[in-house]
């Protein structure tokens, strides 16, 4: 690379990191091309981003955002993860680091609180963004379908009494 790439890929990565809300990074020594590609394909199903930088330019990507509390973890073989939906990322790659142990999840941040390799597993144990959104919204339903039932059997039981009476005088008729 020549300083106008550099320049400018540590440039998109500061763009990237002051839109993303979660960064992870893992360290990714031993790891072989066909290993990558089935966790960069992993990544991109969950809706994150996969990148393989070098630890210099991501540090310069770094500085300013409120991510700065990863610089410590970029030492070595590391790359780096980020997504809009925290718990996808960290759920990716603890999933991946369980399957292969040359992937070694180091810790991340979310937004300005850093996180340690524990903390980004504790991350990964939560349901994700679109599950809690559906347990809301499930939340939300269930007091209205209730209040639906509720109102609707006292209407329900008197149209069953007046059915009884009417069957009564049918049959005391015939």
């Amino acid at each position: 690379m020549d300083r106008t790439e550099k320049r400018e890929f540590v440039a998109s990565l500061a763009a990237v990191f002051a839109e993303t809300s979660f960064v992870l990074v893992a360290q990714n020594k031993g790891l072989t091309v066909a290993d990558v590609s089935d966790l960069r394909r992993r990544m991109r199903a969950a809706g994150a981003t996969y990148k393989v930088a070098k630890n210099r330019l991501a540090t310069l990507a770094l500085e300013g955002t409120r991510f700065d509390g990863v610089k410590p973890l970029l030492k070595g073989p590391t790359a780096l993860a980020w997504s809009k939906d925290p718990v996808a990322v960290a759920k990716t790659a603890v999933e991946f680091a369980k399957t292969n142990d040359k992937f070694v999840v180091l810790g991340g941040a979310l937004g300005t609180q850093t996180l340690n390799a524990e903390g980004v597993k504790a991350l990964a144990e939560l349901p994700s963004l679109e599950t809690l959104r559906a347990q809301l919204v499930g939340l939300i339903q269930t007091p209205a379908t209730r209040i639906a039932g509720v109102l609707q059997a006292p209407g329900g039981q008197v149209a069953r009494v007046l059915s009884a009476y009417a069957k009564k005088d049918e049959a005391q008729a015939a």
